[in-house]
C-alpha cells in the first residue's frame, strides 16, 4: 500500500519537528524543547534491543552523534544531517556503543537531496546486513519499529542522556510527509516510545525490513523517517544493494 499524504492537522504538526541529532555548536537552538516539561516515561520510552546485528553507532570526530545501519560489507546508511561534521567512524554489530562489534572509519560520503547519506567504509566488515524495503513494504496504520542510541528523556543536553545500549520502540505509521530537507518521508505517531536526539540516521523497520532513516521528531508524539523505499534506485546506484 502506498503511503498517503498527511491530513492537514498532522501536516501542521510535522512542520514543527526539528532534526534529531544531538545539539552542537552549529546546531539550531532547541530552546522550545528544553522548556517543555519532561515526559512521564523515559529512543524515549520503548525498551532495550536484544538483537540488531546490522546496527551501527556513528561517531563524528570521536563524539557519539547518530545511529545508522550497515547495508553491505563496505557501506553504511544514515541521515545526511549526521555526516556534516566529518571525522566519521562506526561501531558495528554491538548493542553497546562503548564496546564490542567492529570499529571502522568512513572513507567517502555520498549525500542525497533528501535526508539520506551513504558512507563507504575504509575496510570490509562481515556482518548481518540490514535488508532494505521496496515500495509496498509498509502501510498506513502499521506498527513498525524504530531503533537508536538516542536520548531517553527530554533533558537539557540530550548528549548527556543518550542510551549506552541500543533501544527499540514501536510506532504507528500515519502517512507520508517531508523529511528535514523536504524529501519523501514516512510519518509515525508515538506507540510505546518516540525518537529523540541521537536516534537520527537509525532505522525504521517493518517486519524486519528497513523502510526508513530517522530524520526529525518532536520528541513527544510525531517522528518522520526518510522513505528508504522511495530512494532504492539511488542507494543501489552507489552501494549496489
Amino acid at each position: 500500500m502506498r503511503i498517503s499524504r498527511l491530513v492537514p492537522a498532522a501536516a501542521a504538526a510535522a512542520a514543527c519537528v526539528i532534526a534529531l541529532f544531538a545539539p552542537s555548536a552549529s546546531a539550531a537552538p532547541e530552546a522550545p524543547l528544553q522548556d517543555s516539561p519532561p515526559p512521564t516515561t523515559q529512543i524515549i520510552g520503548g525498551g532495550q534491543a536484544t538483537n540488531a546485528p546490522w546496527a551501527a553507532r556513528l561517531f563524528s570526530n570521536g563524539r557519539e552523534t547518530c545511529s545508522a545501519t550497515i547495508i553491505a560489507p563496505t557501506w553504511i546508511l544514515t541521515a545526511k544531517h549526521c555526516v556534516t561534521g566529518g571525522g566519521l567512524s562506526f561501531r558495528i554489530g554491538s548493542l553497546d556503543q562503548h564496546s564490542g562489534g567492529v570499529v571502522a572509519n568512513g572513507a567517502q560520503t555520498y549525500t542525497h537531496s533528501s535526508d539520506l547519506a551513504l558512507v563507504r567504509l575504509d575496510r570490509s566488515v562481515q556482518a548481518t546486513y540490514s535488508r532494505l524495503g521496496s515500495p509496498g513494504s509498509v502501510s498506513v496504520g502499521q506498527s513498525v519499529q524504530v531503533w537508536g542510541w538516542g536520548a531517553t528523556s527530554q533533558c537539557g543536553s540530550e548528549a548527556n542522556c543518550q542510551s549506552r545500549y541500543l533501544k527499540v520502540a514501536n510506532v504507528t505509521v500515519t502517512g507520508g510527509c517531508g523529511d528535514a530537507y523536504g524529501g519523501s518521508a514516512i510519518c509515525a505517531r508515538r506507540g510505546n516510545g518516540i525518537t529523540a536526539g541521537g536516534d537520527s540516521g537509525g532505522p525504521m523497520t517493518a517486519n524486519g525490513i528497513q523502510v526508513g532513516v530517522a530524520s526529525t521528531s518532536d520528541r513527544q508524539t510525531t517522528t518522520a523517517y526518510t522513505n528508504v523505499t522511495a530512494y532504492r534506485s539511488w542507494i543501489q546506484s552507489i552501494a549496489g544493494v
